[in-house]
């Protein structure tokens, strides 16, 4: 199983592109738990996640992200901002799975 988590300010505006994400991995048969969380409950979450997926608008706190999962070896990214704006979760759910697949 695939484990991916998603972080934005509040883990909400991410909590529609899981549902979305969920759908099409059914859809595509993939085995995936998918999760939102805020930026702030990030360290209650962060073990035995494969990738973390950052919302565009909090880009800027990649870096810091990186650091705390540098221990688990997840993989951390920003979503790409269309594919956010549009809600568009097959495409984030290839590019978390491609993110995993490439470690």
């Amino acid at each position: 199983m695939k484990n991916i988590l998603l972080v934005c300010t509040a883990g909400m505006s991410t909590s529609l592109l899981v549902t979305k994400m969920n759908t099409a991995a059914v859809r595509l048969e993939v085995d995936a738990k998918i999760n939102a969380v805020s930026e702030a409950d990030l360290k209650n979450h962060i073990d035995g996640v494969d990738v973390i997926l950052l919302g565009p608008q909090v880009k800027f706190l990649l870096g810091k992200i990186r650091d705390q999962a540098k221990s688990t070896g997840a993989k951390v990214e920003v979503i790409n901002s269309v594919d956010y704006g549009t809600m568009n979760g097959e495409k984030v759910l290839k590019y978390a799975l491609d993110l995993i697949n490439n470690k």
